[in-house]
């Protein structure tokens, strides 16, 4: 199976980046994680993306809050699917990392999450993979299941409380 590639522009990101790592985890999906950052490392982000490819990844993550031009600078150097992360920071709530994240020129494609969006960034990464991968499908679908499950009995718990039912 390939491998997701995560990287942050600072370790501060890691609390949410930690979400897509545990998702990943239980779907069993390895990953590897990096610091580095568009703007204080650009050759080792550079390098990374230039070649993910051939060290096994299928997809890369890039979290990044404020400027947050990591997902762009590693999309610019690989065409593997890149998913960011846009942070939420101290200043604007992290709509500037959304803006920054989402706003990609035409032929440098990012795909981009909700704000803090680490775990809907793991499993769009992990449907990626799934493509090709009927086992990793079935642990999808069955995630999907569960959440339905959990959704239905919270509705059930709330009908007999208030509908009397």
């Amino acid at each position: 199976m390939k491998k997701i590639g995560i990287v942050m522009g600072s370790d501060s990101d890691l609390p949410v980046v930690k979400k897509a790592i545990d998702t990943l985890n239980e779907l069993g999906v390895p990953c590897e994680v990096h610091v580095y950052s568009a703007h204080r490392t650009p050759d080792e982000a550079r390098d990374f993306a230039l070649h993910a490819r051939e060290n096994g990844f299928g997809a890369i993550i890039a979290a990044a809050g404020m400027a947050a031009h990591l997902a762009g600078a590693i999309a610019a150097n690989t065409t593997l699917p890149v998913i960011g992360i846009p942070c939420k920071s101290k200043y604007l709530d992290g709509i500037d990392a959304l803006l920054s994240t989402v706003q990609m020129p035409s032929g440098i494609p990012v795909a981009t999450v909700a704000i803090d969006g680490a775990v809907n960034a793991a499993l769009l990464a992990a449907q990626i993979l799934a493509v090709e991968d009927a086992e990793l499908a079935k642990k999808l679908d069955a995630k999907r299941a569960e959440g339905r499950a959990a959704v239905l009995a919270k509705d059930e718990k709330l009908s007999k409380e208030i509908n009397n039912k």
